[in-house]
């Protein structure tokens, strides 16, 4: 039996599947570490679509992975700091609802 090779159109249309799931979170969770969630499935989505271009249009330079590298690094830095907020926020008001934390409002 053949096995169909998969091409650079099932890669981005997972990535542009996990990107809409990822605003879908964003724009209608209320919990904090939900939202957090959806940003981070949203990173992957964009690693998915960088390592994808980079195998498929120049497949001897490594620079979407690279780049993917580096988007990891940076979303486990943002991860990290948005917890500790959280947990702040969490200890402050006893919940993590995003529509009622307004104290940052002027």
């Amino acid at each position: 039996m053949d096995q169909v090779p998969i091409g650079l159109n099932h890669y981005l249309m997972l990535s542009g599947v996990l990107f809409t799931v990822g605003i879908f979170g964003v724009l209608t969770r209320r919990n904090a570490i939900a939202v957090l969630m959806s940003t981070e499935l949203m990173f992957n989505a964009a690693n998915i679509a960088l390592v994808a271009f980079s195998r498929f249009v120049t497949p001897a330079a490594l620079t979407g992975q690279i780049v993917a590298m580096f988007t990891i690094i940076v979303a486990a830095a943002e991860a990290t700091v948005a917890l500790a907020i959280v947990l702040l926020i969490y200890r402050s008001f006893k919940g993590i609802n995003v529509d009622r934390i307004n104290f940052m409002k002027w």
